[in-house]
């Protein structure tokens, strides 16, 4: 059982997206930069996102991606299935043919139920909850309220004598 960078680097895409958002339409090759992820991957992986109505597409100057839904109503788990990322800890698939016979494995059982609880967890994680938890980062937070505070210009004084 692995979950692959595919999911991997789409939940971080989606969190990243998710955090800027409200800024307007975001650019691939922002979220890419940030995330050191290759921009024709994310392209790939946005392709899928956007088939399965989790962001939606800006085009034109200005444009780039949006949260197609409230943050609060996308899961990790909807995520990971947008992009075909299947989380399946058995060795057969979920087919009950384990070993190339037409029976389970003794631990069938067994990994199938890992793969209902993992879905389970995955499926009650949302985006609104790793946004938040991002934005209560201690080296975000500075970075947020930094963003957007005009900084005071400095004054050079020259002093002249008379």
């Amino acid at each position: 059982m692995r979950l692959t960078t595919k999911g991997r680097f789409a939940v971080t895409a989606m969190i990243d997206l998710a955090l800027r958002q409200h800024e307007g339409p975001v650019t691939l090759a922002g979220i890419a930069e940030r995330q050191k992820i290759s921009l024709s991957y994310l392209e790939q992986l946005f392709g899928k996102l956007r088939r399965h109505q989790l962001v939606s597409s800006v085009r034109g100057p200005g444009g780039g991606y949006c949260l197609a839904k409230g943050m609060e109503t996308v899961s990790v788990a909807d995520i990971i299935r947008a992009v075909d990322e299947p989380l399946d800890a058995t060795s057969c698939g979920g087919k009950r043919d384990c070993h190339g016979e037409d029976k389970p494995c003794m631990t069938h059982n067994l990994w199938t139920s890992l793969n209902e609880r993992m879905y389970d967890y995955l499926s009650s994680v949302h985006l609104a909850q790793l946004v938040h938890e991002q934005r209560n980062r201690p080296e975000c937070a500075m970075a947020v309220e930094t963003r957007g505070v005009r900084r005071p210009r400095r004054m050079t004084v020259v002093a002249t004598a008379f």
